[in-house]
């Protein structure tokens, strides 16, 4: 995640394996009526309006608390590996965030490692991330007025020699990972599964290579070289539809790739591919998710990611040219820099970590998301938190 020292063995120890605006005069006095109203509305609305292009600051706003308790409920036993997290015990990200304006999700994924005999190293507990959220959708006349239509549930198995997250259920298809929505007024229910597999951070770390990411800055060619590149894969990844029927299935594939020197998430492509409207649609995802430590984090805890992810980057160039954009700005610094004149997911999620006595263990966050959207549709804006809710564990790993 956001720790650079920290993070370089945190998927080995999840393994197991080592160490907004008020109410009008003319809302105000509207009703749980009208509310069931609003989201049934919403849960029937037409394709057309998941198209419509926003420009809305906050569209994905909201907080996230983690408690690592794998990091400081140790196994006293003697049963398990030296240095194990205590049987049962599991981190636990909660949160409260609202999505595209209309949407909510609030509730909490937990995680568990998985953990091993110490004499002959049988496996005791299975690693796995499980997901109960309650969805939410807001009347669009006053967004304090909300209704709870669904849950997002169920769990995600990690497999032990490849660290694959298994959407599809693996042997934990008693309780897969799925959307399930209520019948709301005239709107019909709904249940759809996810799918297909994210392998996150490799386990062996140094056979990780270097990579050279290219860009076009400005009408100039702009390269940035990351001499450890550690890649997470999206293998045909399937997101369920919901929490309204306007956000249809999409299926996922690329990659989001961590630079083990900086902290950043880099990516030259993450492909979401879907239906709309009786049409098919590809958005393909570039850019960069930047982490900036402050100066005082030692003592403070204090840094935050830094989006600058754009969409549909080759479609969309500017035909007055991007060198405005990015005056100034020479290296590193143009492949980082925003270009508001393209559809773009821009902003931070801040962070306020704990530390354990060492100074460097995590032990919890409070975090706060604050994410702009730039010429983006909800499609794109939901789509693209569904996959960022998936990748909660090696984006928070410590």
């Amino acid at each position: 995640m956001h720790s650079t020292m920290a993070r370089t063995g945190s998927l080995l120890r999840f393994l197991g394996i080592a160490s907004q605006r008020g109410p009008s005069l003319r809302t105000r006095g509207l009703g749980a009526a009208s509310v069931a109203l609003a989201a049934g509305t919403l849960l029937m609305a037409p394709m057309a309006g998941a198209q419509e292009q926003i420009t809305e600051d906050a569209v994905i706003a909201g907080t996230m608390a983690i408690t690592f308790n794998t990091h400081t409920n140790k196994d006293t036993t003697g049963d398990l590996v030296a240095g194990s997290a205590a049987l049962g015990a599991k981190d636990v990200y909660k949160f409260d965030l609202t999505v595209a304006k209309t949407t909510n999700f609030a509730g909490e994924i937990t995680r568990q490692p998985n953990l091993f005999t110490s004499t002959l190293r049988r496996r005791k507990q299975d690693a796995e991330l499980a997901y109960a959220i309650d969805l939410a959708v807001m009347n669009p006349r006053d967004l304090k007025q909300r209704r709870v239509v669904g849950k997002w549930v169920g769990r995600i198995p990690i497999d032990q020699a490849s660290g694959a997250f298994d959407l599809a259920g693996g042997s934990a298809k008693d309780f897969p990972l799925r959307i399930a929505v209520d019948t709301v007024g005239k709107a019909q229910g709904f249940e759809e599964r996810f799918g297909g597999r994210l392998v996150g951070k490799a386990e062996k770390k140094d056979g990780l290579a270097g990579y050279t990411y290219k860009r076009i800055v400005g009408g100039k060619e702009v390269t940035l070289v990351v001499k450890r590149s550690d890649p997470m894969r999206f293998e045909n990844i399937q997101l369920a539809m919901g929490p309204a029927t306007i956000y249809s299935r999409s299926i996922v594939s690329g990659r989001l790739d961590y630079d083990y020197e900086t902290g950043n998430w880099i990516t030259d492509g993450i492909r979401f591919r879907y239906s709309l409207d009786g049409k098919e649609i590809e958005d393909i995802v570039t850019g960069t998710i930047k982490w900036v430590e402050d100066a005082d984090r030692a003592s403070n805890g204090k840094g935050y990611y830094d989006f600058n992810l754009r969409f549909n980057e080759e479609k969309n160039k500017s035909t007055t040219g991007e060198g405005a954009a990015f005056e100034g700005s020479a290296g590193e610094d143009a492949f980082f820099a925003v270009d508001n004149t393209i559809p773009c997911l821009t902003g931070r999620i801040s962070y306020t970590d704990s530390f354990a006595s060492d100074g460097e263990t995590v032990t919890s966050s409070q975090i706060i998301y604050d994410l702009d959207a730039n010429k983006l549709t909800k499609q794109q804006i939901v789509n693209f938190f569904k996959l960022w809710m998936v990748c909660v564990g090696p984006t928070n790993d410590e």
